[in-house]
C-alpha cells in the first residue's frame, strides 16, 4: 500500500465503492449538440483540434455514402434474432443479485452468424431507462453502431429497435450498451462471426467472457459507483490536473505491447517523460502491477468467468487430446485480466478478431474490450483457467474437464501465470490481415488527460462533445498518435475500423489497445467506412466521465 496522498485517496474511494448503497446517480444519455468545437486540422492533416465548421460538412450516419458502403458488403442471407433487455435476477454461483441483462443469463445468449450474413436483431427494451447496442469491433454501417446522440437516438423504455447490417469479417466480437454505465451491469453477450472458409483445425470451441462485478451487491449499482468516484475524489483528493493526471505524480512504466517498451524511444513522437524507464514489468511475477501503480478505480467484490464466481465455477468438457479453440473476451468495466490455463501452453491465433502469425505463450493480458483466440491441446484431468484481476489480487476461474479428479481451489494460481506473457507488439498480422505499407495522409495527435482527484478524464483536456469532430476523409491512411499524460493506463477503442498497431508494416490488426501511463501509442487505419465514429477509453467510468471523442468523415 502506498502512503502518498494519492494512495490514501484511492484507498478511501475503493472502500466507499465496496460499501456503496447510495441512490443511483442516473446515467446521462449522450445528446447531440448544435454547437461546434473550435480548432481544426491543418491542410496536411497534422493538427491537434477538431473541426469548427457546420455538421453538414460531415457524412451523416444515415447518409448516401453510408448506404453506398453497405451495398458493397451486403448480399448474404438474413439472420433474424430477438433480444430483450430486462431487469432480472442472476445466479453468480456463490450468490444471486438483481441486475439488468439480456434475458435471464450471464453472459447473454451468444449470437452466431457467418461472415457475409446480414444480421437483423430486434432489441426490445424492457429496462426502466433508454438503452442501445454497440457491436464492439465490427466495421458495420454507421447508423447501426449504437452510439446514442451520435449515430442514433436511444431506444426508449418499452420500445423496440431493429439493428440491421451486413457482417463483413469473421472473428470474436461482442455487444453491449453504449448508454451511460449500463455495460457494467449484465448487459453483454458474445457475437461470434464464423469464417465460411475456416482455416483453423480444432475439435471444440470454448467461448470465455470475463467480467468484474458490483451491480446489486449491498445496494450498489454502476451509477452509484460513478457518483462516488466523482464525489469521493473531489472530496478526498489532493489536487491533480488534466495534464498531470492526478496528485501522485509518480512515474509511469512502459510495457512491451502496450505503449513503448521500457527504455526505448517512442516511434510516435516524444513521450511526456522521455527519461528511460527501468526494467519492463512484463518480466515480473503475476502479483506485480504490469499496468503501473494504478490498475483500476474500482475494487470489485466479484470477478466472473462466464457469469460465475470462483467458488462455483463453470466447466467446459472435452476429451484428452482434443484441440480446443478458446475465444477470450474481456467484458469488464475497470479490470485487466491476466489469463492462463494450468498445465497447458496456448497458441495465439487471433487478436480482436483478426488472424496473427501463430505464437505460443503461457499467459495473456486482456484490457477491457480486447479479445484473443488461442488453441490448446487438452491434457487429461481437471485444469484451472484462471483470470487474475491485474493489480487487484483477485481472480476469476473456470474449469477444463477431460477426466476425473477434484476441482482446484478457488484461489489457485497455476505456474503458467508467471511464465511467458506475450503482448500485442510482439505479434505480427497474418499475411491475409496485414495492412499494406503506406505513408499516412493524415496524422491526428491526441493527448490523454485527466486524473482521479477531479475525475476529469478527457482527450486534450476536452470532455466529450458529440459535435466536436476530428476530420478525416474517405480513402486516406490515417495515423493516430496517442500520448498518455495521465498516471493511469487506458484501453483505447476505435469504432467501425481496425488499425495496425505501431507505425510499422505487419502490425497486428486491433480495434482496442492499451496505453500505459507516461507512454505513447501509434495506430494506422484506412478510412474506408464513412460516418461519425467514436474513439474512447473502454474503462466504463473514464469514458462516461468524458474520455471520448469523434472521428468524422468530411464530405
Amino acid at each position: 500500500m502506498r502512503t502518498t496522498p494519492r494512495a490514501q485517496t484511492r484507498t478511501q474511494a475503493r472502500r466507499t465503492v465496496l460499501g456503496a448503497s447510495i441512490a443511483a446517480a442516473g446515467a446521462a444519455a449522450l445528446s447531440a449538440c448544435s454547437a461546434t468545437g473550435p480548432g481544426g486540422d491543418s491542410p496536411s492533416g497534422h493538427g491537434q483540434g477538431g473541426h469548427g465548421g457546420s455538421p453538414r460538412d460531415f457524412v451523416a450516419p444515415d447518409g448516401a455514402e453510408v448506404d453506398a458502403a453497405e451495398r458493397k458488403r451486403s448480399g448474404g442471407p438474413v439472420r433474424k434474432v430477438r433480444l430483450t433487455a430486462t431487469r432480472t435476477r442472476l445466479d453468480l454461483g456463490s450468490r444471486t443479485v438483481g441486475s439488468w441483462a439480456y434475458g435471464d443469463s450471464l453472459p447473454g445468449k451468444e449470437v452466431r452468424v457467418t461472415a457475409g450474413d446480414t444480421l437483423a436483431l430486434t432489441l426490445a427494451n424492457h429496462l426502466p431507462q433508454p438503452t442501445s447496442l454497440h457491436w464492439h469491433g465490427l466495421a458495420l454501417r454507421n447508423d447501426m453502431d449504437g452510439a446514442p446522440g451520435l449515430t442514433q437516438q436511444p431506444v426508449k423504455a418499452s420500445a423496440d429497435f431493429t439493428y440491421r447490417f451486413a457482417v463483413p469479417h469473421p472473428g470474436t466480437y461482442w455487444f453491449h450498451p453504449h448508454s451511460g454505465t449500463q455495460q457494467d451491469r449484465g448487459l453483454y453477450a458474445p457475437l461470434i462471426v464464423e469464417d465460411p472458409k475456416e482455416p483453423l483445425k480444432y475439435d471444440k470451441e470454448w467461448v470465455v467472457v470475463l467480467d468484474d462485478w458490483v451491480d446489486g451487491v449491498d445496494g450498489s449499482t454502476p451509477d452509484s459507483v460513478l457518483a462516488e468516484l466523482r464525489a469521493g475524489m473531489s472530496e478526498h483528493g489532493s489536487g491533480g490536473s488534466s495534464e498531470g493526471g492526478g496528485s501522485g505524480g509518480h512515474e509511469g512504466h512502459g510495457m512491451a505491447g502496450m505503449g513503448h517498451r521500457a527504455g526505448e524511444a517512442a516511434t510516435s513522437g516524444p513521450s511526456p517523460d522521455p527519461t528511460p524507464r527501468g526494467p519492463s514489468r512484463m518480466l515480473m511475477g503475476a502479483d506485480s502491477d504490469l499496468l503501473g501503480d494504478d490498475a483500476g478505480d474500482v475494487a470489485y467484490p466479484y470477478y466472473l468467468l462466464n457469469g460465475r464466481t470462483p467458488d462455483a465455477p463453470s466447466s467446459f468438457r472435452a476429451a484428452p487430446g482434443d484441440r480446443i479453440r478458446i475465444r477470450l473476451i474481456n467484458a469488464g468495466g475497470d479490470t485487466a485480466f491476466r489469463v492462463a490455463l494450468g498445465g497447458h501452453r496456448m497458441t495465439i491465433t487471433h487478436t480482436d478478431g483478426f488472424p496473427v502469425r501463430e505464437q505460443s505463450t503461457d499467459a495473456l493480458l486482456l484490457g477491457m474490450g480486447e479479445r484473443y483466440d488461442v488453441l490448446v491441446t487438452a491434457g487429461h484431468g481437471v485444469f484451472p483457467l484462471v483470470a487474475v484481476a491485474e493489480g487487484k489480487k483477485r481472480s476469476a476461474l473456470g474449469l477444463l474437464r477431460t477426466g476425473g479428479g477434484s476441482a482446484p481451489d478457488a484461489k489457485t494460481r497455476p505456474e503458467e501465470l508467471t511464465g511467458r506473457l506475450l503482448t500485442a507488439d510482439r505479434l505480427r498480422a497474418a499475411e491475409s490481415a496485414a495492412l499494406p505499407a503506406r505513408k499516412p495522409d493524415r496524422t491526428i495527435r491526441l493527448r490523454l488527460t485527466g486524473g482521479m482527484a477531479r475525475y476529469d478524464w478527457a482527450f486534450d483536456g476536452r470532455p466529450y462533445d458529440p459535435s466536436f469532430r476530428h476530420e478525416i476523409r474517405s480513402g486516406e491512411r490515417v495515423r493516430l498518435i496517442f500520448t498518455n499524460g495521465t498516471t493511469m493506463w487506458h484501453p483505447l477503442h476505435l469504432h467501425g475500423h481496425t488499425f495496425a498497431l505501431g507505425a510499422r508494416a505487419g502490425g497486428p490488426r486491433k480495434d482496442t489497445a492499451v496505453i500505459l501511463p507516461g507512454s505513447g501509442l501509434t495506430a494506422d487505419f484506412d478510412a474506408d467506412n464513412p460516418g461519425l465514429w467514436m474513439l474512447h477509453c473502454h474503462n466504463v467510468y473514464h469514458s462516461e466521465a468524458g474520455m471520448m471523442t469523434v472521428l468524422g468523415y468530411r464530405r
